[in-house]
């Protein structure tokens, strides 16, 4: 069993990683190749990047019970066709209504993998097992999209258009390498998920199990502030401080960002190797006290007039410190959101947390656009602070509601099972 799990996770996070790689050929020019290269405008290209987050948000909720009833195999297969069609279609796409269809495809598309990927590596990794696997995929992601973004670079030039259609063409294949993975997987029956397919009367109550989970609910919460603090700002409200408070060149931003990129890579199973044994629920909390640090050197470097040099290492600061933050998340939130579920609604909890995490997506960047744009320098930093403050708050309250196995799981598996302490009445679901 042990053997036929590793294989079949070593399938997936091999097929997730060469996913991410295709991706990152894209990501950093969707915006140019819809509004310049095609000449369709920036309202076009904005529609489409909207449409990519509405399509995610609109299936999102569907997802979940279509996983626990199905398996998460045959959802994600389809939903690397889906991102495929899509991304292929936006690369041939020369008119408005062909561009937006094929960015409904490509966001519905890439929104179904998500949690059906997250729910296969739970069935195929143990609760001990499971946040280095979770820690490998991150870490896989960003190395596949940092990659990608290179090699992309060199292959694009905005003066011919067939050089983007070369780049999405690409990112069509690598989905369909995804599927291809996962499609022969042999996905083993865990005894965490041997249950794993619910019956109807279970299903249809799914969301009022979930709701009625005081420990899920409040973790939904941790992950708004989480995703709307860090990744929510960061192609937005922190890139427009960024240029237009720091004042630092589009290509010192480029910089920032691969900082971020190469404190995920070289940190992450460092980090692994600190956090796996202690509570999670510390871990995140010390995840809100760097993001604080961050935000912190973030409005210093909005505040030193007098040297653009040290004006600009507080900015690259910014991005790694929460590069490291992200490393410290990888191994603990995915892990906990699949300890925290029961057995026949593993793949509800994962498009649950999923859903949040796009609306957090979703508001983070409008706000953030908002108030730089409107000159609320101040303010912004603020309301940042006090989120990344707010992370600790509500991560050290999460700590008092979990179990401990749900807490630290590593040190309850090496005790003898009459220590393990019962669950508090009071975190019931």
């Amino acid at each position: 069993m042990t053997t036929a799990m590793g294989a079949a996770l070593r399938r997936i996070q091999l097929g997730n990683a060469l996913s991410a790689f295709g991706s990152g050929f894209t990501v950093p020019y969707l915006y140019v190749y819809v509004a310049n290269v095609r000449h369709l405008g920036a309202n076009t290209a904005g529609a489409v990047l909207a449409m990519l987050a509405i399509s995610a948000l609109i299936v999102l909720p569907l997802t979940g019970r279509v996983i626990d009833r199905r398996g998460p195999l045959p959802v994600a297969v389809v939903g690397t066709v889906s991102a495929a069609v899509g991304s292929l279609g936006i690369g041939l796409s020369a008119t408005e209504p062909m561009v937006i269809a094929s960015a409904v495809a490509l966001g519905a598309g890439i929104a179904v993998i998500q949690p059906a990927l997250a729910t296969m590596i739970v069935w195929c990794s143990t609760t001990v097992t499971r946040s280095r696997a979770f820690a490998t995929q991150f870490f896989l992601n960003n190395l596949g999209l940092g990659i990608g973004g290179l090699v992309g670079g060199q292959l694009v030039d905005e003066t011919h258009a067939s050089s983007f259609v070369r780049l999405f063409a690409i990112e069509a294949v690598m989905f369909l390498v995804l599927g291809a993975a996962i499609a022969t997987v042999r996905l083993p029956r865990a005894p965490k998920v041997e249950d794993a397919v619910p019956t109807e009367e279970r299903a249809k109550g799914a969301w009022r199990v979930l709701f009625g989970d005081r420990r899920m609910v409040w973790l939904c919460v941790l992950g708004f502030v989480l995703f709307f603090a860090c990744y929510g700002q960061f192609e937005s409200g922190l890139a427009a401080y960024a240029t237009e408070v720091t004042r630092i060149a589009p290509a010192t931003l480029g910089i920032a960002l691969a900082a971020n990129t190469a404190a995920i890579v070289v940190a992450q199973f460092v980090v692994l190797k600190l956090v796996e044994r202690r509570r999670r629920s510390r871990v995140m909390a010390l995840v809100g006290v760097i993001w604080t640090v961050a935000w912190l050197a973030a409005g210093l470097s909005g505040l030193v007039h007098g040297s653009q040099v040290v004006a600009t290492v507080l900015l690259i600061s910014t991005y790694a410190l929460f590069g490291v933050g992200e490393s410290l998340l990888a191994p603990t939130v995915a892990p906990l959101v699949a300890d925290l579920a029961p057995t026949s609604l593993i793949g509800q909890y994962n498009s649950a947390f999923a859903l949040v995490k796009q609306l957090a997506l979703a508001v983070g960047p409008a706000v953030g656009a908002l108030m730089v744009g409107h000159g609320m320098h101040v303010a912004y930093i603020a309301m940042l602070v006090v989120c990344a403050v707010g992370i600790s708050v509500l991560a050290l309250r999460l700590g008092r509601m979990l179990t401990p196995a749900q807490d630290q799981p590593h040190r309850v598996a090496a005790l003898p099972a009459q220590r393990v302490e019962a669950e508090p009445v009071s975190a019931g679901v």
